[in-house]
């Protein structure tokens, strides 16, 4: 699978925003460059993408010019030298306003020492999305008040969360209280696992910075999130089977009064020409137990250079086009997230996507995942860990524990 002569080939995460706004930044590239290599995109699910940039080492032998990378891996493709350095690229020509032009939350994970591996491409931590239309209605708030004896609002704690989504939850209407994205591959319910972990002011990592996850506040969350996820009176039947992609859709289509998923599912519900919710999304923080902060969770997506790429010099080029201000705000409008501070000020983007401004103040709580040589090993842990819960009766503190017994050996 060598690069051909006249082809630039890029590893793309699938999801239909990226795969266009890919295409349209090639083409605009090529008209302004004189550029004449053919895009080749391969568009890949998370675990295949992850399988042929970094464990199959598609990037070192330059099977790829660019990849979409997550942070969750950038550590490893850091340590087996997969990505082209950029410092000398952006020392001879900086991408424009760098690196003032984003948050310092969305520069950290790509760089290691001073040596820096990527430019951020997609942004947007996890949230609450709610349908504004279902909790301002006159009708539901009186129906809310008579059932429980409160006022309908967003909720600010989970059990809230639990039972305004049981309230929501009408599969005779095709209207179910939540989704979540449980499919399997070792990140939506590590994701998941986390965020319940942090809400109750749980940590992921003890202080000789090892993995630790025998805790309280562990085990108050797994309890919450198994009873949750299969309560089918609250829940989605699909969330099984959903990623954070389908869980996101799903949500677009109408299927839900409520969901914990990436900020880019809501801004997708305002662009998609599919959207069946458009002008009625709201994004808040997430919920937390009393007295605890809210949080949320930082991963993001980054455009790196293949180290076995033969077209550097042209990739780097193209990566300051791609990261460039119109283009960053255009990938937004594509149905992807922008990550530059004035996508998130624009008046026209926030015009269109009336909460788009929330991402100063959802980075302001977003926690990072820790960068450990072996994350993805032990992310495999937890994930398992997860799903036993959600499939088997095994007691939460059981799992947490042969879980953690697991993580020693790879910390």
């Amino acid at each position: 699978m060598s690069n051909q002569a006249d082809t630039f080939r890029i590893a793309v995460r699938k999801f239909g925003p990226f795969e266009t706004a890919m295409q349209k930044f090639w083409d605009q590239y090529c008209a302004i460059s004189g550029c004449d290599l053919k895009l080749e995109m391969v568009i890949m699910d998370l675990h295949e993408l992850y399988e042929s940039t970094i464990t199959h080492k598609g990037l070192a032998n330059g099977d790829f010019d660019i990849a979409h990378i997550n942070t969750d891996w950038v550590y490893e493709g850091y340590l087996n030298n997969a990505f082209e350095l950029l410092n000398p690229y952006i020392n001879t020509k900086k991408p424009v306003d760098f690196p003032n032009g984003w948050s310092k939350s969305l520069l950290s994970l790509q760089r290691f020492g001073w040596e820096v591996v990527g430019l951020p491409f997609h942004d947007g931590p996890e949230c609450l999305i709610y349908r504004t239309d279902l909790f301002e209605s006159e009708t539901e708030k009186a129906n809310y008040l008579q059932q429980f004896g409160k006022a309908l609002e967003v909720p600010k704690t989970w059990e809230d969360f639990h039972q305004v989504a049981h309230f929501f939850n009408r599969p005779a209407d095709h209207l179910y209280g939540s989704i979540f994205a449980c499919y399997p591959d070792g990140h939506n319910t590590v994701f998941d696992f986390c965020l319940q972990l942090w809400t109750r002011g749980g940590t992921l990592v003890d202080q000789s910075g090892n993995i630790q996850i025998h805790s309280q506040a562990a085990v108050d969350g797994l309890d919450f999130y198994r009873i949750m996820v299969n309560d089918e009176t609250a829940v989605h039947p699909k969330s099984a089977a959903f990623d954070s992609v389908l869980a996101g859709i799903a949500f677009s289509q109408g299927e839900a009064a409520m969901m914990i998923n990436w900020f880019g599912f809501a801004a997708m519900c305002e662009v998609d020409a599919n959207s069946k919710v458009k002008g009625n999304v709201g994004v808040e923080l997430l919920p937390a137990t009393i007295g605890k902060e809210s949080a949320s969770l930082n991963v993001y997506w980054l455009y790196t250079i293949a180290k076995g790429s033969k077209n550097k010099n042209l990739a780097y080029d193209f990566l300051r086009f791609v990261t460039d201000v119109e283009q960053d705000k255009r990938l937004t409008f594509e149905g992807g997230i922008g990550c530059r501070i004035s996508t998130w000020k624009d008046a026209e983007v926030n015009e269109i996507i009336p909460y788009y401004h929330k991402l100063e103040q959802l980075h302001e709580v977003a926690n990072m995942l820790p960068q450990h040589k072996n994350w993805t090993l032990i992310a495999k842990v937890i994930d398992e860990m997860v799903l036993k819960a959600i499939n088997t009766d095994e007691e939460s503190s059981v799992l947490i524990e042969q879980a953690q017994n697991q993580i020693n050996k790879l910390n």
